[in-house]
């Protein structure tokens, strides 16, 4: 026995970096193009002081929280800062966290995952060249999810993808008839209305597919009590353009706002140019060599025309699949309510593909399990390779 402590495992600093975590979901989506980060200042196990970084061109997670710590008459000197993501190592709109981590006196940074923007990493090496203990990959999947969209977005070819879906427990998202109101609990569409909100005023949008559109005459809006603040782009991928004066609630409502999403062909007819003297939007979007939707370039041209960093998907189901078999979605949401209809008629979460054998399904990973209202939400993710 040499009568030292044994080094700290990563898996001790879990539970505080889950908190920390929790701390930046409250800003997500609020921060881009910037990433979601949040930080915990420590001594010993004690939590002095949190932070995270709230909207772009704000406080990045480590300054808030130091600011936080001072506000509170708290030293930090001799402190151990925990944070989600790498800090930065350069000047952009803020100072480098790394600066101000130095000059607080910290003396050992915990680290969620790396920050792979070239442009803003080595913040690990620099405090470590600066004698500081540096522990890294705390948590390191659930952070790396954390700002999966800031990565997205960085590459600026295409939009942050989300996939939002309600099903019952045998997997049917209406009955025989098509009728869907309401599967999912009041708690769980309020949610639904919070991420309309946050993409609204991001300049996102709500993806939907011809069949939900004429079915189900959406408004696609945030409806929370209070909420004034801007909407979502309505975006509707469709064989099918309806007249200008169809009675639905996005021509009669917020044409602006509305955006159809149509072959080459539909998007130079006729009642495409009517629709646009109405001041809806169409664009054209191909198809692949073998006829199926072309997914990749349907969302460059959403990215690149509309200026959207990010999109709902909200169905139906052969919309969802496309883009789960293009890879394309972030993360899927899923609230599964307690109810079941045992109708193998009803209408399935996903149809199109026949597959023979398990493994050629479609895998995703769970990220998130939480109770929403009387259903359950699950957030999936894209399998990660390895």
């Amino acid at each position: 026995m040499n009568g030292h402590s044994p080094a700290p495992q990563t898996d001790d600093f879990a539970p505080l970096m889950r908190r920390a975590i929790a701390l930046a979901r409250q800003a997500r989506w609020q921060t881009w193009p910037n990433p979601a980060v949040g930080a915990l200042l420590l001594r010993g196990d004690a939590v002095l002081a949190e932070g995270w970084h709230k909207k772009a061109g704000g406080d990045h997670a480590e300054v808030d929280c130091l600011r936080a710590a001072a506000a509170r008459g708290i030293d930090p000197r001799g402190c151990t800062l925990l944070v989600t993501l790498e800090p930065c190592n350069h000047h952009g709109k803020t100072p480098p966290c790394t600066e101000a981590i130095l000059a607080a006196g910290i003396s050992r940074v915990i680290i969620g995952c790396a920050d792979e923007n070239p442009q803003a990493s080595g913040g690990a090496a620099r405090l470590r060249e600066a004698g500081l203990e540096v522990i890294t990959g705390v948590c390191e999947d659930e952070c790396r999810d954390l700002v999966a969209d800031f990565h997205i977005l960085r590459q600026g070819q295409r939009p942050y993808v989300a996939l939002k879906l309600a099903s019952t427990l045998d997997g049917r998202i209406a009955t025989r008839t098509g009728h869907s109101q309401w599967i999912s609990s009041s708690a769980s569409r309020q949610e639904v209305w919070r991420m309309r909100a946050l993409l609204g005023a991001q300049g996102g949008g709500v993806l939907v597919g011809g069949g939900t559109f004429r079915a189900d005459d959406p408004s696609l809006t945030a409806r929370l009590d209070g909420y004034d603040g801007p909407q979502p782009l309505a975006l509707v991928l469709t064989s099918r353009l309806p007249q200008p004066d169809a009675d639905f609630h996005l021509l009669r409502q917020r044409p602006e706002q509305t955006v159809f999403l149509a072959s080459p062909a539909a998007a130079s007819s006729p009642t495409a140019h009517a629709l646009r003297e109405k001041g809806v939007r169409v664009l054209p979007v191909g198809s692949t060599p073998a006829g199926k939707l072309d997914v990749p370039a349907l969302l460059a041209r959403v990215r690149q025309d509309l200026g959207c960093p990010g999109i709902l998907c909200e169905g139906g189901a052969q919309l969802g699949l496309a883009l789960l078999e293009a890879n394309m979605v972030d993360e899927f949401h899923l609230h599964l309510a307690p109810l079941v209809l045992g109708d193998e008629e009803a209408l399935p979460l996903f149809r199109g593909r026949m597959p023979l054998q398990l493994d050629e399904g479609l895998h995703l990973r769970l990220a998130q399990v939480q109770p929403c209202g009387e259903d359950i939400h699950l957030v999936l993710r894209p399998r990660q390779e390895g």
